[in-house]
């Protein structure tokens, strides 16, 4: 099993910043391939962005977050960061972070196996 408890959501006005944590625990975190999916009110749970097992070695961006949003990881303190720049209010979302079973990768939440309970992000026009 694995443990994953998010922090750093909040309110914050349009073009602000924002750096969310997530904090994984149960077993290798390195091994596995990290994601970070979003889901607004009456909206599904969408891709937000995800860096892979091999020391993020490959990183990905839903369109709309490239150039603003960076996603990394401290193996060393099982963390997964996305640090969030330029904020706008379609960024309002509940915010999760999510891990796959080692060595996988993917983009869809389906092929998620564990997930955080959530961190609320404001954005204020």
């Amino acid at each position: 099993q694995v443990q994953l408890v998010e922090s750093g959501g909040g309110l914050v006005q349009t073009g602000g910043s924002l750096r969310l944590s997530c904090v994984a625990s149960g077993r290798a975190f390195s091994d596995s391939t990290m994601g970070w999916f979003r889901q607004a009110p009456g909206q599904e749970r969408e891709f937000v962005a995800n860096i892979r097992y091999d020391n993020g070695g490959r990183r990905d961006y839903e369109d709309s977050v490239e150039g603003r949003f960076t996603i990394s990881r401290d193996n060393a303190k099982n963390t997964l960061y996305l640090q969030m720049t330029n904020l706008k209010p379609e960024d309002t979302a509940v915010y999760f972070c999510a891990a796959m079973s080692p060595w996988t990768w993917s983009t869809w939440a389906s092929d998620y196996d564990y997930w955080g309970q959530g961190t609320q992000v404001t954005v204020s026009s």
